[in-house]
């Protein structure tokens, strides 16, 4: 069996939903001439970087060309020591890399006819607590900001009254007004100390939510590394008597000092993840034993392959794990796999933007809680049981075909180009020829 060719689907769900402006998922199909695909997801769909991953892929896939797809691990170690920039990293290029190596388990597991779990070893989780994530956008199919102590405390109690018995917020990224988030714009003594204010803010907001769940449900803190050192600090003490689950992204990875002193300063379990790449980017943070919970989000580490080599890394140094989940159904999808088969798994992240119509729709599979909020933990099918990506009749979802003829590379095709899509020229020549234009 051989790689014939790679598809990259742009799925610009704004042009669904307006409200998602800045949420951009880009799924992969990869193809072999067996007749069996497998669909991967680069894991840039929020913040600055989906174009980039689009173009990420774009720029791997003819390494994979004419590649026995079985081969995961040889393809994997190519992709990372042969690319000279794998040896260097960073989050596009790792989630190029991710989204081609989820695919190619997909593919694995259904030439095998056997789910990824049972690859990966087998379940050691019949059933996988889920949480509901990002309350500070709401918990509907809306996308809300949410700016009151009671809006908090309203979203918190319709996740419960929905079974959830965990919830995850960010309480200090949405300001009093309902402004732009901080992921957005910043507010540079956030890295400095809190003004009462905004210490005021945030603590009014986990108190009207521990009111409305009661003691029983977990809360888990997510600051999306907002905060400097000493401001991190300050907050988890003012907020530690609401007994939080853990305490998410404090401060940024970069610096594991700094997380460690955090994790030693204050009395609430820390978890990081999304932003480390690979076991080098997570060696410190378990040498040092910087984190309780690590949250590896798989269209960004290194994918499968390399995620559950992170996760029983992190087992020898008593981290439990969960998978960073904020995408499209792919990354959904392959979170399951991997939290079915570790023995560390500790909790699944359900974000809110999985409840949006925009999302659910991109795939063939939408994976929903079920049975009190538990996720069955062995989703239908072989591979990743994601069958296809559905993207007729959807506005916004184009993609780009590298192919390969008799062995041979071809410039990419463009395969499907709804209307409202401004094309942008692609320079580059093929055979003294200028390429054909293609979507941005």
């Amino acid at each position: 069996m051989k790689i014939t060719s790679v598809e990259i689907f742009d799925c610009e769900v704004n042009r669904r939903d307006p409200r998602m402006a800045r949420f951009n998922p880009v799924i992969i199909r990869i193809h072999t001439d067996a007749g069996i695909s497998g669909l991967g997801e680069v894991g840039l769909a929020y913040g600055a970087g989906a174009k980039a991953g689009f173009g990420m892929v774009r720029d791997l896939a003819p390494r994979i060309l004419g590649k026995d797809p079985m081969k995961i691990e040889a393809i994997w170690e190519n992709l990372f020591r042969a690319t000279f920039w794998g040896m260097g990293g960073g989050n596009v290029f790792y989630a190029g890399m991710s989204a081609i190596d989820i695919a190619l388990w997909d593919i694995k597991g259904k030439a095998l006819d056997a789910p990824v779990y049972q690859l990966l070893g087998g379940k050691t989780n019949d059933r996988l607590r889920s949480y509901a994530s990002q309350l500070q956008f709401g918990w509907s199919d809306t996308h809300q900001m949410l700016t009151r102590p009671e809006h908090y405390a309203a979203a918190a109690g319709k996740a419960v009254a929905e079974g959830y018995t965990a919830i995850k917020v960010d309480p200090l990224q949405v300001d009093y007004n309902g402004g732009p988030p901080l992921d957005w714009e910043i507010n540079q003594n956030y890295f400095g100390l809190l003004y009462p204010s905004q210490l005021r803010m945030g603590v009014e907001r986990i108190a009207a939510m521990r009111e409305a769940v009661g003691d029983d449900v977990d809360i888990i803190i997510e600051i999306h590394s907002l905060l400097g050192t000493n401001a991190a600090i300050q907050f988890a003490r003012a907020v530690e008597k609401y007994n939080i689950f853990f305490y998410e992204e404090p401060v940024h990875p970069l610096n594991t000092d700094n997380m460690r002193l955090v994790a030693r300063s204050i009395n609430i379990p820390v978890a990081t993840g999304e932003r480390s790449y690979t076991r080098w980017g997570y060696r410190e943070l378990f040498e040092k034993q910087c984190v309780a919970v690590i949250q590896p989000d798989l269209c960004l580490c290194g994918g499968l392959t390399e995620g559950k080599k992170i996760c029983d890394y992190a087992n020898i140094y008593d981290a439990t794990a969960q998978a960073h989940i904020c995408g499209g159904p792919v990354s959904t999808a392959a979170a399951l796999h991997l939290e079915a088969a570790i023995p560390n798994f500790i909790i699944h992240e359900h974000h809110t933007h999985g409840l949006k119509a925009c999302i659910r729709e991109l795939c063939t599979n939408d994976y929903q809680p079920v049975e009190r909020l538990l996720f069955d933990s062995r989703p239908a099918g072989a591979g990743t049981g994601v069958e296809r990506v559905r993207h007729e009749g959807l506005p916004g979802l184009h993609d780009r075909m590298i192919g390969c003829v008799d062995g041979r590379r071809r410039a990419e095709i463009h395969r499907l180009a709804p209307a409202a899509i401004v094309p942008v020229r692609d320079d580059r020549r093929r055979r003294g020829r200028r390429g054909p234009a293609f979507p941005g």
